[in-house]
């Protein structure tokens, strides 16, 4: 009987035991959970007091140069297929590939002693064809002293008259036959016709050629100066348009990648119609190329200068953002704090924008971080000339060499200029 009384006290107690640990471990859980929201507004206030680095560049004013960019092609000022103008077998040819030849150059040689043969031939019935026609001359004089006398009729003299007439044909004839002759004569040397650069022969010498032959024997292609004829948007015809009658205007010409700087020539003409099935309007310019740099067929990016707009107010083009009221930069104040502010845009150069209005000179915008920022948000500015840092002198670059895309710059109301093949808009 004890022995079960103990055994329920042992029960009894363990179980209180387990009671008094399970409200303890409730008390814990209970405990932790009403600290913890207050954990979690102290860190997440101290994450929005956190500085936002950003980078910045100051608004300036300076002289922009507005362009346009489209994508070109290199084509020969001047392409010549030299062709053989008379028959025969070539003889020599006196150019190597690929030489650089002058107008009036020897380039290939026909075998001429067929026309020397035929130069002679007119030359021997001229000089028959002349002294009968002298004799015939003072034939008509002693017919025309008798007929005068009454000696023989006068139809007799006038028969003189007509032989005379149809021998002074038959030298004028004669004559016509040597220089054509002696054409066919010069045409056997073949010279070139443009100063130009030789392309590959065609034909090698012993072969017979003939003045129908399509393929000629080589091209000839000028390449200084050279021409590049390029494309523009119809919508930026006005400006060019206007633009050129002020003066000409100024092409510069660079490889692919658009920092390499190939030439530099002028607009020469505006084609007379437009493309309606791309909307875009070619252009051709010419460029002095002395070192070669511009070969026909070569793709570049030809930058239209249209004139420079003085004084103008600049910033980063990566400072201008899009949103549902329009374009806006984050301006920085001098708290240290930034509050998005509407801009007009009134072109895009390269990597620069232009403002009508929106930004004073000297002030800060955001050009880097813009997607952390809310409006009043603590920034932490990158210095001037620190590492990534952006600042004055930065927003005052201008567009050199290499500036924006290879195919136009990003504009600031989210334009792309390659679609448009223009590197600068206007509005």
């Amino acid at each position: 009987m004890a022995e079960t009384v103990n055994r329920r006290g042992r029960w009894a107690l363990a179980v209180v035991a387990v009671a008094l640990l399970a409200a303890g471990a409730v008390w814990l859980l209970r405990g932790r959970g009403a600290d913890q929201p207050k954990g979690g507004a102290a860190a997440a206030g101290a994450q929005a007091q956190r500085p936002v680095p950003v980078a910045v560049a100051v608004a300036a004013r300076r002289d922009v140069p507005i362009w346009l960019e489209g994508l070109g092609n290199v084509v020969a000022y001047q392409t010549v297929t030299v062709k053989p103008q008379v028959d025969g077998r070539l003889d020599q040819v006196l150019f190597r590939e690929g030489q650089a030849v002058r107008k009036g150059d020897v380039l290939a040689q026909i075998d001429p002693r067929p026309f020397q043969a035929q130069l002679r031939q007119a030359e021997g019935a001229l000089a028959r064809d002349q002294a009968q026609l002298r004799s015939a001359k003072l034939d008509l004089e002693r017919y025309r002293s008798l007929a005068a006398e009454k000696l023989v009729p006068q139809q007799q003299a006038d028969q003189q008259i007509a032989v005379v007439g149809q021998l002074e044909g038959a030298v004028h004839i004669d004559d016509a036959n040597i220089a054509t002759a002696r054409l066919n004569l010069d045409y056997a040397r073949i010279t070139a016709p443009i100063d130009g650069v030789t392309g590959i022969r065609v034909v090698d010498p012993g072969n017979v050629v003939h003045a129908s032959d399509p393929n000629g024997l080589v091209v000839v292609t000028q390449l200084d100066p050279i021409a590049v004829l390029f494309t523009l948007p119809q919508d930026q015809l006005t400006a060019i348009a206007s633009a050129q009658a002020r003066g000409r205007l100024a092409v510069d010409l660079y490889a692919r990648d658009g920092t390499t700087l190939l030439g530099s020539g002028q607009l020469l003409v505006i084609d007379n119609q437009i493309n309606q099935a791309t909307s875009t309007v070619r252009l051709k310019a010419v460029a002095p190329n002395p070192k070669r740099a511009l070969w026909p067929n070569q793709f570049v990016n030809a930058r239209l200068r249209l004139g420079t707009r003085e004084g103008a107010l600049v910033l980063p083009a990566s400072a201008v953002q899009r949103g549902p009221n329009g374009t806006f930069v984050y301006v920085v104040g001098a708290d240290s704090t930034v509050s998005p502010r509407p801009v007009e845009v009134e072109a895009t150069v390269g990597d620069l924008a232009v403002l009508a209005k929106g930004v004073a000179e000297g002030e800060r915008v955001v050009t880097e971080g813009q997607n952390q920022l809310r409006p009043g948000a603590k920034v932490a500015p990158r210095e001037p000339g620190k590492p990534g840092g952006a600042g004055a002198p930065a927003a005052a670059a201008g567009p050199g060499p290499g500036s924006g895309s290879a195919a136009g710059g990003q504009g600031p109301a989210g334009g792309d200029g390659g679609g448009r093949a223009a590197g600068a808009s206007s509005r």
